[in-house]
C-alpha cells in the first residue's frame, strides 16, 4: 500500500534510505551519506511530498517529490529490489504530476536504467562537488510518454 507519509517520526525512512543509498552508491565514501543524514532529515524531508510504500506497516520504499516536479528520492529497501516497488512508487506520482525531473549519478547503471525504462530521458548532465561524480539529469513528459 502506498500512502502519503505525513508523520514527524523521521526513524523509519531515513534507515530506509540511508540503507538503501549506502547499496546503490558503492562508488562513494559510506561516510558521506552517515554524515548527510542530518541534511535529509532536516532539510529534504519536510521540504518534500512523500509517498511510503508499506507491507505489514514497515516502508519498503519512498518517493519524495520537491518543488512540484523534481524527485528528490526513490530509495527501495536493498532486499526488495527487482519485486516492482519502485515503478509503482514512480507510476503513483506520475499520476499526480504532468512533468517530473531528477539527477542520478551516471556510475549507478541500475537506477539510469530504470528511469530509462519508466521514460525518463537524458537532458543533461552535471558534476557533484561533494562527491566528485558526474550525474544525469532526467526528465519525464506525461504527453510524450509512449503507451503500452
Amino acid at each position: 500500500m502506498i500512502v502519503e507519509w505525513n508523520s514527524k517520526e523521521t526513524a523509519p525512512l531515513l534507515s530506509l534510505w540511508l540503507e538503501s543509498t549506502i547499496y546503490a552508491h558503492p562508488f562513494i565514501s559510506e561516510s558521506y551519506w552517515r554524515e548527510s543524514e542530518p541534511l535529509v532529515r532536516d532539510v529534504y524531508l519536510p521540504s518534500a511530498r512523500t509517498w511510503v510504500l508499506e507491507e505489514n506497516g514497515v516502508p519498503q520504499g519512498f518517493i519524495s517529490v520537491l518543488e512540484m516536479q523534481f524527485i528528490g528520492a526513490l530509495f527501495v529497501r536493498p532486499d526488495a529490489l527487482g519485486q516492482g516497488k519502485g515503478k509503482a512508487l514512480l507510476d503513483h506520482v506520475k499520476q499526480r504530476y504532468s512533468a517530473l525531473s531528477l539527477e542520478v549519478y551516471q556510475k549507478n547503471e541500475r537506477a539510469v536504467s530504470f528511469y530509462h525504462a519508466q521514460g525518463f530521458r537524458i537532458e543533461d548532465s552535471a558534476w557533484q562537488d561533494e562527491t566528485q561524480h558526474p550525474t544525469w539529469i532526467m526528465s519525464w513528459q506525461a504527453d510524450q510518454t509512449p503507451s503500452a
